[in-house]
């Protein structure tokens, strides 16, 4: 949601608050935490730089989540299913 938040360009704060309003937004808990962090940790091991927003946003999968990106090379790493929702279509 943060992500979504910060790219935002003038007029599309409604459509995208409209957006968020028909999904249901799971909270990360201390168990995603330790799981983003492990995979992160992995990641920088192997020489692969991984954002904390990319770890967190995928360990959200384990709480019940769908995980649908536009860029799914972020999460190569992570196994976890990923979701390619191509922008612009």
């Amino acid at each position: 949601m943060e992500e979504i938040a910060r790219g935002l360009r003038g007029n599309e704060q409604e459509p995208a608050e409209a957006l968020f309003s028909g999904l249901f937004v799971i909270p990360v808990g201390a168990e995603e935490g330790w799981l983003a962090g492990a995979w992160r940790r992995k990641a920088a091991a192997a020489g692969v730089t991984m954002t904390q927003a990319d770890c967190l946003i995928a360990a959200a999968v384990t709480a019940g989540a769908r995980l649908a990106t536009g860029n799914p090379k972020d999460f190569g790493s992570i196994p976890a299913p990923v979701e390619h929702w191509p922008v612009g279509q």
